[in-house]
């Protein structure tokens, strides 16, 4: 599975993000390899679309589950009709956030 955390930094240790489309980082996260791979975002300084943007980059890059804390109606609409499970975060870490998605303890969106 393919997860993809919003982030404020660039490694396990770092906090989540509560943004969605204007988050720091994307970390995507491969459970069945276990390796993390981060992206500063790219369309953090776009004037708008920034939540369609994100949402677009998400499906493309074949994610499965997002954790996140608030996302736009707009990127909604695009991640619920690829069929991608989207979490709320409870803040922390995102090495937290994976443990909790994968114990089953992270409420859907």
């Amino acid at each position: 599975m393919k997860i993809l955390l919003t982030a404020l930094g660039d490694n396990l240790s770092a906090l989540i993000d509560e943004r969605f489309g204007r988050a720091e980082y994307f970390a995507i996260y491969d459970t069945d390899i276990n390796k993390l791979e981060v992206v500063k975002n790219p369309f953090l300084n776009d004037q708008g679309g920034v939540g369609v943007s994100t949402a677009k980059f998400t499906v493309e890059k074949g994610i499965d589950a997002v954790i996140s804390g608030s996302y736009g109606p707009n990127a909604l609409e695009v991640l619920r009709a690829s069929s991608i499970k989207l979490y709320k975060t409870e803040n922390g870490t995102i090495q937290e956030n994976i443990d909790k998605l994968l114990n089953g303890t992270l409420d859907e969106f």
